[in-house]
């Protein structure tokens, strides 16, 4: 599979950050910068079913872990370094459990390998709501959704995927029937009979319950070399909402594992 891509960056060692569900890679652009002005060779990668990459069954870890697995190799880039936010982090833990040696680090942003319960019902009845063929404006979409989410700052991240296509009319940039039907998937487990002892790093919002505590000890049985990081006055969307504490603490951990 062709995944859509961006590169940040021209030298340096390779990074690939993978965004979350509903998201697309442009999502990371203003922080891949600033990474970037690091020393580092950032891939903003979208994920299959999302952004302009193939909409394509199956909407599976195994699936997506290797895409990215594809994705080094057409790049040739050798023991990149992994970062994933939500669904994103769920793949990369995928992908280090499925092709362990193969990356130098590994970042998870506010995810767990623990399974979840499926939890974005009402945002999917809201984007089938929409009536994507009559529609005249992202206002008019905007305005729908508010009925099913009521965080502007939500619907906004959503409407992020709404595109005017060249025939004229709107379409999404996720492959929204194949989520709908499929959204349980996004929640599964990552479990492996082997322990990954590649450092990683996971990173959880302050004010967000997808890392808990409790949740540590399972996450240390299949990455023993785990540090968790806790970032002040943030939700799931740490990278967004504490973009400046996010790449302080991401360069500490790179400084001192690579």
């Amino acid at each position: 599979m062709q995944l859509n891509f961006k590169q940040i960056g021209e030298e340096g060692k390779p990074m690939i950050i993978l965004h979350g569900v509903f998201g697309l890679l442009d999502n990371w652009l203003g922080i891949s910068k600033t990474i970037a002005d690091r020393g580092f060779r950032v891939f903003l990668v979208d994920q299959r079913n999302h952004g302009r990459s193939p909409h394509e069954s199956p909407l599976t870890f195994p699936a997506m872990a290797a895409d990215l697995k594809e994705f080094i190799d057409q790049q040739h880039l050798e023991n990149p370094i992994l970062i994933g936010h939500s669904m994103g982090g769920k793949t990369v833990m995928e992908y280090a459990v499925t092709y362990p040696g193969t990356f130098e680090a590994l970042v998870v942003v506010d995810i767990g390998p623990k399974a979840y319960p499926i939890h974005h019902k009402r945002i999917l009845e809201g984007l089938n709501a929409i009536p994507i063929d009559t529609i005249e404006s992202r206002n008019e979409a905007d305005e729908i959704l508010s009925q099913y989410e009521p965080i502007p700052t939500v619907r906004q991240f959503l409407l992020k995927n709404l595109y005017r296509k060249d025939e004229g009319g709107f379409g999404w940039r996720f492959n929204l029937p194949l989520l709908t039907t499929d959204m349980a998937k996004v929640g599964t487990e990552i479990k492996s009979d082997q322990r990954i002892e590649t450092p990683v790093l996971f990173i959880r919002g302050e004010k967000s319950n997808y890392i808990l505590d409790e949740d540590l000890e399972g996450i240390q049985d299949l990455f023993p070399n785990t540090r968790l990081q806790t970032i002040e006055n943030a939700g799931h969307w740490v990278q967004a909402e504490q973009p400046k504490e996010f790449v302080a603490v991401l360069m500490k951990f790179l400084d001192e594992v690579i």
